[in-house]
């Protein structure tokens, strides 16, 4: 019904470190050259953990922006923008907040699950417990077809589909709908519209999901009709009401979880982390510094590769070759673990080097960035508008 298009943020509460790379934005950069994609800073959802120390988010913005261009999105192929400059995701969210009933909050797991991790945080707020219908409507106002997500993150997705059933469900009750539905229907010419009308009642009375899926591929191809009738027509297909916001579909996919310096997950919290554009002598100090198996006292010792935090990363960077000798070296004491850091910390380095290249005329003219972002931010801004002029109508909010 609508165009492919994915849509995902990222809150901007610190230094993006390599665990970001390989978790998510190495995903970014493969789908931004398959799909339309829009990429967004989320600035309002950091608040909701840090609303009493603001200031890290306004630092962090920019900074994760730069990250971003430095890892390889492409501003020519993805629109990045800032959450905040775009009001309809609030307006969508409060209008969504009408509807949607409390206990679909209450019950998303990570709800439960970040109040016992973060049991520091006076976490007892509105804007906490609603975070997951603000996430839905960054994704609904875009009428994004897909989102990348994780296993974990998948019921999110599930909530977010929820909504927009629900509020299709609501206010998708059309006056005349039927009437207007026929009449979109003798617009597609006699041929396709005997066609549409066969599929329809296929998929009603059989309950043939091909035939639901060739009428829907029809109506994409249908170049003729006005986005409502196409609407409408989308909307009888499937039963008596208008599409207006779309159900996305979960990308999954594939996270590489890199292990931090000590072996946990990577995470700034843990002190365990290597940044994005961390300094090359920074990053040769960490590395070397690693703790080892702590079986191998002397260098005499030998060890389990198993055991030791540096081996979790030979598994990310190092070719099979390499973790061959690593591992007849380490149980053989053939190496001793400086000897087994080193191919690491080549891989590291090899990696960020074309990160600081590219995050170099970004910031010898932070201006750049600011250009790029508001143009996402007007590009954004105007699909926005679109879902909530639609949004608006349905609500019966469309008088003036």
């Amino acid at each position: 019904m609508y165009p492919d298009r994915v849509v995902s943020g990222m809150r901007p509460t610190g230094a993006l470190h390599l665990g970001h790379y390989h978790g998510a934005l190495k995903n970014w950069i493969r789908v931004q050259a398959e799909h339309p994609c829009l990429f967004f800073v989320a600035d309002w959802h950091a608040l909701t953990t840090h609303y009493d120390d603001p200031g890290i988010v306004e630092r962090s913005t920019w900074d994760m922006v730069v990250d971003w261009l430095a890892a390889g999105i492409d501003p020519s192929q993805a629109t990045i923008f800032i959450q905040s400059k775009v009001p309809e995701h609030a307006e969508l969210h409060l209008l969504l907040s009408m509807a949607t009933p409390l206990g679909w909050l209450e019950r998303v797991p990570s709800y439960k699950d970040q109040i016992d991790n973060l049991a520091h945080k006076d976490l007892a707020t509105y804007g906490f417990l609603g975070y997951p219908l603000l996430q839905a409507a960054d994704v609904l106002i875009y009428r994004a077809s897909m989102v990348p997500v994780g296993e974990d993150q998948l019921p999110h997705v599930e909530m977010m589909r929820e909504v927009a059933r629900r509020f299709n469900h609501i206010y998708g009750k059309e006056k005349g709908f039927e009437e207007k539905a026929i009449a979109a229907v003798k617009k597609l010419g006699s041929k396709r519209a005997k066609l549409y009308l066969e599929l329809r009642t296929a998929y009603h009375q059989e309950g043939e999901v091909d035939a639901l899926e060739q009428a829907r591929a029809m109506l994409d191809d249908a170049g003729s009709l006005s986005n409502i009738d196409r609407e409408r027509l989308f909307g009888y297909l499937e039963g008596s009401r208008r599409i207006i916001l779309a159900e996305p579909q979960a990308l999954l996919t594939q996270s590489s979880r890199l292990p931090g310096l000590d072996g946990r997950k990577m995470s700034k919290s843990y002190g365990n982390a290597i940044a994005l554009r961390e300094e090359r002598d920074s990053v040769v100090k960490k590395i070397r510094t690693m703790p080892t198996d702590p079986a191998r006292v002397r260098r005499t010792d030998p060890g389990d590769p198993k055991r030791c935090p540096v081996w979790q990363l030979h598994e990310v960077y190092s070719d099979g070759a390499t973790r061959d000798w690593v591992v007849k070296g380490c149980t053989s004491a053939g190496i001793g673990c400086i000897e087994c850091k080193q191919p690491v910390i080549d891989g590291v380095l090899a990696e960020q080097e074309p990160m600081h290249e590219r995050a170099q005329p970004y910031l010898d003219d932070p201006t750049l960035v600011r250009a790029i972002v508001a143009d996402g931010c007007d590009k954004a801004r105007r699909l926005a508008q679109e879902t909530m002029r639609d949004v608006r109508e349905a609500m019966g909010l469309a008088y003036t």
